[in-house]
């Protein structure tokens, strides 16, 4: 490790002026800026040198992603740390490099920014080593973990260095960073010294470090490891000051870790080991526990079931303030939260916050006992009817038809401000109920001019007979006066209650003639007229003409919103003229897409569509058998093949790429729904007992989405797949 004094700083900053940064690109595009930073950051000026380190991890690693000038500034910054200038933190730079370089994003591996910057940072390992020995027990941790996270290319020469150094390190901390690195880059030879150090002799930072290495290195779950990480609970204090961050909460990471291994050993281990945690003494304690068991309900489906009692218990302990969290969490045990509900409903007669939180709780694991409570008083329980209307965005209202929270909700609406989260709310809850909620209909037209976009659906969903023809010259009045927009959704409400569509065809005209469109531009309101189009069918013969001419030019570079309008016009072409000419070559132009990254939704839109043509769409087979490839697309491609061409579609291969889908909780609901429109009793026993098993197994199939909703979306697929075993 070379000094200050051996840092010849003229000829730093000369090769650095050397490179040529403009025509490299980092997360902001030209990195012209970044020998500037890096010359701040070899500087004498401290208040600058942060600065510049600080738009250095947001330019050159930004959020954890490298680019092309990420790989180009590492051996500058290397020798800055070298020259012993803020070593620390530039090693700490560098190690943040290479774990940013572990994925090559799908390209060529010499073709990828990240491969290329792991490989810099490797060649950097000769000052990496050294500085493992360095007499700044910073420096040598900091250089420790950058060591750890270089991957493959370190382990042969890195190994022996750490084993070596960990033989003689007293400093706990450092010995903890030394431990886990060696986990990462030889978990096998690590094996002995990760058990080796769980004993209560060692200092607690080690400790836990010796437990996430044996877990992380596959080690089985022993009682050991149990005892340890109770004894050593709270953890997160011994990793506050490890640079870690995927690892800063262990408890939570060995919940995710042993989940993910998706055994009966290793539920019952974590589960085990939550349910002690909860019922810790120490309040700090239970905080961890609590989050961690509240991620544990979120993957596993026996999670809820089995922490119920220690979570209740820990919600009562804590009483009206919740230090723990323990309140919220109730909200994930659904019906396994139901021996809470006599507390949750007293506390959720009292005031504020805390009343709210505990009805919120009681809506999500007895909502029939919770609509009654909430009809009290819905203005002062936002959380709860938030909850009880759905939630967040995408989760469906839970709360069945309520009589009295019937009133309390029509009492809002005339209160209620358009475009708030209430106002959508309001509307969700009231869809869902349908006819139930129809003494809301005066309401609903008394508010029909403060929410003009939002209510014409509304009405539409819950008007009854015997009020359609209020409803309807309520509708087709609005459809009169106002905004184009506002004109036409009242319109298209019109057309779907009573099927009459002469009023919305020439708002649709004066929409698409208005609009964006022929060669370039985007518009949601050409989606929403092609769409209103296609419900009216052949009646919408005089719109073809600006249909067509809403179209992007052909061959054009279209974005994502550009395809998203061009296959709404499709659809509408087809469901109005009845011929599949046009579509064809359009939702093939979409389908065929070779840069198709984060198209995920737009190409599946352009399936279904295929899908709607039936037989005529028989030349978008090849583009809909590519898909085949991607797991997120299997279920659309899968559903349009079937449509389209079933002779081409290999009944047994699509029944495992669907289950592949749904396997992995890639696209579980649409891959379940084909499977089911594929019929379960014409599976395979091997693709029927998979199925079976989407039903079954304790790893919950639907692992992404909002917070809160994943569990009930779980719920609701695993019911799917049980009825259709049944019927099958």
């Amino acid at each position: 490790m070379i000094g200050t004094m051996d840092f010849d700083r003229a000829l730093f900053l000369a090769e650095l002026d050397a490179q040529p940064w403009a025509s490299y690109s980092h997360a902001y595009g030209s990195a012209e800026d970044v020998p500037g930073f890096l010359r701040a950051l070899a500087g004498d000026d401290d208040a600058a040198a942060e600065e510049a380190q600080s738009e250095l991890y947001g330019s050159i690693l930004h959020q954890g992603s490298v680019y092309e000038a990420s790989a180009k500034a590492v051996p500058f910054l290397a020798r800055i740390a070298a020259a012993g200038i803020r070593t620390p933190n530039v090693l700490l730079l560098i190690g943040g490099m290479a774990e940013g370089g572990a994925d090559p994003g799908g390209r060529a591996p010499e073709e990828s920014d990240e491969v290329a910057c792991r490989r810099a940072v490797a060649e950097q390992l000769p000052l990496l080593l050294a500085s493992v020995g360095h007499q700044d027990r910073t420096v040598r941790q900091a250089a420790v973990w950058a060591v750890g996270v270089t991957g493959a290319a370190a382990a042969g020469p890195a190994a022996p260095v750490l084993h070596d150094r960990a033989a003689v390190e007293s400093d706990p901390l450092v010995r903890a960073e030394l431990l886990a690195a060696m986990a990462k880059l030889d978990p096998e030879g690590t094996a002995p010294a990760a058990t080796g150090a769980l004993g209560s002799d060692s200092p607690p930072e080690l400790r836990i470090a010796a437990v996430l290495a044996c877990v992380d290195s596959g080690l089985p779950w022993t009682r050991a490891l149990h005892e340890a990480v109770l004894a050593l609970l709270p953890l997160d204090p011994l990793v506050a000051d490890r640079f870690d961050l995927s690892r800063n909460e262990p408890l939570h990471h060995l919940t995710l870790t042993l989940l993910e291994r998706n055994t009966e050993a290793d539920l019952e281990a974590v589960l085990t080991l939550l349910d002690a945690a909860l019922r810790s003494d120490d309040p700090e304690a239970r905080v961890e526990a609590v989050w961690a068991a509240t991620t544990a309900c979120e993957l596993s489906r026996g999670a809820p079931a089995r922490l119920a009692p220690a979570l209740i218990s820990v919600a009562v302990d804590d009483g009206p303030d919740d230090v723990s969290g323990a309140l919220s969490a109730l909200g994930r045990l659904g019906a396994s939260g139901a021996p809470a509900a006599d507390a949750l409903a007293v506390r959720a007669t009292g005031e504020g916050d805390a009343a709210d939180q505990a009805l919120e709780a009681l809506v999500a694991v007895d909502p029939v006992r919770a609509a009654p409570l909430l009809a009290r008083d819905p203005e002062r329980r936002p959380r709860a009817l938030g909850a009880a209307c759905g939630g967040p965005a995408g989760s469906l209202p839970v709360v069945p038809y309520d009589p009295e929270l019937l009133v309390g909700v029509r009492r809002l609406l005339a209160t209620t401000e358009s475009g708030t989260t209430t106002s959508f709310r309001l509307a969700a809850l009231l869809t869902a109920w349908g006819r139930d909620a129809a003494t809301a209909v005066p309401e609903l037209l008394a508010a029909l001019p403060a929410h003009p976009r939002l209510l014409p659906e509304v009405l539409v969903a819950v008007c009854p007979p015997e009020q359609r023809a209020e409803v309807a010259e309520a509708l087709r009045a609005r459809a009169g006066t106002g905004p184009l927009d506002d004109r036409i959704e009242a319109a298209r409400a019109l057309h779907e209650l009573t099927g009459d569509h002469g009023l919305l065809l020439p708002l649709l005209a004066e929409r698409l003639s208005g609009s964006a469109g022929g060669g370039g531009g985007s518009d949601e309101r050409i989606r929403e007229a092609a769409t209103a189009a296609a419900a009216v069918g052949p009646p919408a013969a005089p719109l073809v003409p600006a249909l067509r001419a809403a179209l992007n030019a052909p061959g054009s570079d279209r974005n994502n919103p550009q395809m998203d309008d061009d296959i709404a016009v499709a659809v509408a072409l087809h469901r109005i003229t009845g011929d599949a000419a046009e579509a064809v070559p359009l939702l093939a132009g979409v389908l065929g897409d070779s840069e198709a990254l984060w198209r995920r939704w737009t190409l599946i839109r352009a399936a279904r569509a295929a899908a709607g043509l039936g037989p005529a769409a028989r030349p978008l087979v090849p583009v809909l058998k590519e898909l085949l490839t991607d797991p997120e697309q299997v279920p659309s491609a899968v559903t349009a093949l079937r449509a389209i061409a079933p002779d081409e579609l290999d009944t047994g291969r699509a029944a495992g790429l669907l289950l592949d889908a749904a396997e992995a909780g890639t696209a579980p609901f649409e891959a379940v729904d084909a499977l089911v429109a594929l019929g379960v009793d014409a599976l395979s026993e091997v693709h029927r007992a998979r199925f079976a098993a989407l039903g079954e197994r304790d790893l919950r199939v639907v692992r992404f989405g909002l917070d809160g909703t994943i569990e009930a979306a779980d719920e609701r697929l695993r019911a799917r797949v049980r009825a259709a075993v049944r019927r099958g």
